[in-house]
């Protein structure tokens, strides 16, 4: 099993330098600190987007903008993939 691109082993290994290097006794307050800050990392994103939204709708500006782009970008994306199948496929049944 890979977790971003480290296996069991190298992952154990990690963990046992952590253990040298803190004690047992510090990691769950190392732990909790790191859990505090990314916490606090996504509450503020939340309120960045919230801020930006309300200003948009305040303004009138259509926050649905981005949505409608993927939906298009996507049906584009899969009217180019269906005519390099037609063009390919030929192709591909010959060899």
């Amino acid at each position: 099993m890979y977790f971003l691109f480290i296996s069991g082993g190298e992952i154990f290994v990690v963990v046992v330098i952590v253990l040298m290097l803190f004690g047992a006794d510090k990691i769950p307050g190392i732990a909790q600190g790191l859990g505090k800050g990314m916490r606090q990392l996504k509450d503020a994103t939340n309120d960045i987007k919230r801020e930006i939204t309300e200003t948009a709708e305040k303004q009138g500006i259509d926050t649905n903008l981005a949505k409608d782009l993927k939906k298009d970008m996507k049906s584009i994306q899969d009217n180019i993939k269906g005519n390099i199948d037609d063009v390919t496929g030929p192709i591909k049944r010959n060899l």
